[in-house]
């Protein structure tokens, strides 16, 4: 006797009880650990984006700062450093007067200053102004053409008494800023007062502009870069390989299941994990 013919909702069911059966091996070890794989990246990868745009956020702040500051009228150097504390991140880029004479026997030779990739050094002479502190102020770049520099191999400020304008700067820290036979790697004002003698300013300056002029003067301080930088195309490359990360996991789930159709899948997914395909005969 012949099958009666199923019914439009049957056939409907069927097909969508045989898709679900088709999927089933998303449930094994393989796909279960693979998922996982790509949730943990794809975490992550936001995670950095977050960070990056986080240091985008940081970096506008900071430009900020730094394009107020240089604007704001110079202040005298007495008025806003210290001798007990440190300039705030505030104080970074503010313009300072000071009047004083330089102490070049007390010249500082900073090593490694590279610009445009060639090879020289920054010239530190402390300017001890009326009252006995000294300002340490950076003059400029001096090209070494590899040989190093001695203080006395440098140009001479201005002799007698000088005002200089100048850009505060925090001291840097840590082993770079130990001062040693006139030459250091780092600027620190302590340090440098320390193998001295000389009572400082924390912090020190770098040179705008002193009057009088030198007879030869110094490549000039570079102003810091106040472009955003690449924090934000980093951001976005990050949350690219997390979206790629989970855009590759549906494209293989798919290929995985358009390659077992409901229509060829007879049974449960192994219980080990395995995937497999069996063809199923149609008993009459």
């Amino acid at each position: 006797m012949p099958d009666p013919d199923p019914g439009p909702v049957s056939l409907v069911r069927a097909a969508t009880l045989g898709q679900v059966r088709s999927m089933k091996f998303l449930l094994s070890r393989r796909w279960i650990i693979f998922l996982l794989v790509v949730g943990l990246l794809s975490w992550l990868a936001w995670i950095l984006g977050q960070w990056q745009f986080h240091r985008l956020d940081e970096r506008h702040e900071r430009n900020a700062i730094i394009e107020r500051n240089i604007e704001a009228p110079a202040t005298a150097v007495e008025d806003l450093l210290r001798t007990d504390r440190g300039p705030s991140d505030e104080l970074q880029w503010r313009t300072v007067t000071a009047t004083g004479t330089y102490d070049v026997a007390n010249t500082v030779i900073v090593r490694y200053r590279t610009r445009d990739g060639a090879p020289g050094v920054d010239v530190v002479v402390p300017l001890v102004t009326s009252d006995g502190t000294a300002l340490v102020v950076d003059r400029g770049w001096l090209a070494t053409e590899n040989r190093g520099a001695r203080p006395e191999d440098v140009p001479a400020p201005p002799t007698g008494v000088v005002t200089v304008t100048a850009w505060v700067r925090q001291d840097a820290a840590g082993d770079s800023t130990h001062v040693s036979d006139h030459s250091t790697r780092s600027i620190n004002s302590q340090e440098i007062a320390a193998a001295t003698g000389l009572t400082t300013y924390r912090g020190f300056a770098d040179l705008k502009s002193e009057n009088p002029a030198p007879d030869t003067a110094l490549e000039p301080v570079e102003l810091p870069d106040q472009s955003d930088g690449p924090h934000f195309f980093y951001g976005l490359q990050w949350w690219f390989f997390g979206l790629l990360a989970v855009v590759g996991f549906v494209w293989m789930a798919y290929d995985e299941w358009r390659e077992r159709p409901a229509s060829q899948t007879g049974q449960e997914p192994p219980v080990d994990g395995e995937d497999e395909t069996v063809e199923v005969g149609r008993g009459r």
